[in-house]
């Protein structure tokens, strides 16, 4: 297990890369803890196996250092970095049987075989492959051959690090949930150094100790799921972190006062008097609505729809020309007449897409 240090790391594809929009990958420095689960998050395109590939050595960056603890691997071959990486498909052999598979990592270093049996045993339970494990890999489903491809990923707990790329994307959906939580209760068990590159917001949220949110090569924000749930720093990981995702309003700000859509909404601290893009966000848990009469403030909005989840409500509203939802309990009477409210504690303020911080009032 190690501590993974990137330091000005950056990577273009093409030579001679002269601006920022030449890189794949634009300027990185992080830290991931030694025995920390992260992950990277993030839509197609937006440089999250670029990064993975960089930390196993399948790919030279073009500018900057990775360092595993205090040894610079940047230019150190995939095979000696010791780490122990599980593709988006499965990659197991044929020819030989599950529990085969499992062992092959730890025949190929020399294990003794009471360990090697111990060890595989231990896989085989955890990920539900014992009444397999005599069976060749050959007549096993895509899902079934993932699931392998997990065990020899972990198998071994002499690796610097675990690195996993969108490894559930064949797993049948019912079984994700189970597998991610076998595989964070395993990470929370050995305290092996894992990253994990996924699209999907719930694995990554259900996964991760911290989460790096990626856009365009970028990593706008590096946080808890709380941070990036309570505080995103910018507008994509408020959008993208969230079912549905933070709202946005085009906005005025004067000390501690916002104008949307005309109304007054009053903020928990002060911003002065900013320029460029400004945008008030608010998550949907913490919009909710009133009968406009019985209410003194508020944002007068007109209900479009409701989409019942069971438990909860999603209601889309709309104020002025701005479309915006709430999510609220399924017992919770929606008004004929209703204003909008937002919890003040819960408001951020956007400063050209990135979080604008104030300060407290008296």
């Amino acid at each position: 297990m190690a501590k993974i240090v990137l330091e000005n790391l950056a990577h273009a594809y093409g030579d001679n890369p002269q601006q920022e929009s030449d890189y794949a990958l634009k300027r990185i420095n992080y830290v991931w803890n030694d025995g920390e689960a992260c992950a990277l998050l993030g839509p197609s395109g937006c440089g999250k196996t670029t990064l993975l590939n960089i930390i196993s050595g399948l790919l030279e960056p073009s500018e900057g250092r990775v360092y595993f603890d205090d040894t610079d691997v940047t230019h150190v071959p995939t095979k000696d970095k010791n780490i122990a990486q599980v593709f988006q498909f499965p990659v197991v052999y044929d020819t030989m049987t599950v529990a085969q598979n499992l062992a092959f990592p730890l025949v190929n270093r020399g294990f003794d075989q009471a360990k090697i049996i111990l060890r595989v045993e231990e896989i085989l339970d955890l990920l539900d492959l014992r009444h397999m494990a005599n069976m060749k890999a050959k007549g096993l489903t895509a899902d079934q051959k993932q699931k392998i491809s997990l065990g020899r990923g972990l198998v071994r707990q002499d690796v610097n690090a675990v690195l996993f790329d969108e490894p559930l994307t064949v797993i049948d959906p019912l079984m994700k949930w189970e597998l991610r939580s076998q595989l964070r209760a395993l990470q929370k068990k050995v305290g092996q150094t894992m990253i994990y590159v996924t699209h999907d917001q719930i694995e990554a949220l259900t996964f991760a100790d911290r989460i790096a949110v990626m856009l365009d090569g970028a990593i706008l924000q590096f946080g808890t799921p709380k941070e990036l749930f309570e505080r995103p720093s910018h507008t994509f990981v408020g959008y993208f972190i969230g079912s549905p995702g933070m709202n946005f309003f085009p906005c005025e700000i004067k000390d501690s006062t916002a104008t949307v859509v005309g109304q007054n909404i009053d903020l928990k601290d002060s911003y002065g008097a900013p320029i460029g893009k400004l945008e008030l966000g608010i998550r949907p848990e913490f919009v909710s609505l009133h009968e406009r009469a019985h209410q003194s403030d508020g944002l007068p909005v007109v209900v479009e729809s409701v989409e019942h989840l069971g438990r909860n409500k999603i209601v889309r509203l709309l104020a002025g020309e701005s479309k915006f939802s709430a999510l609220l309990s399924e017992r919770t009477q929606i008004p004929k007449d209703p204003v909008a409210q937002f919890d003040a504690n819960r408001i951020c303020i956007y400063q050209d897409s990135f979080i604008l911080e104030g300060e407290a009032q008296p």
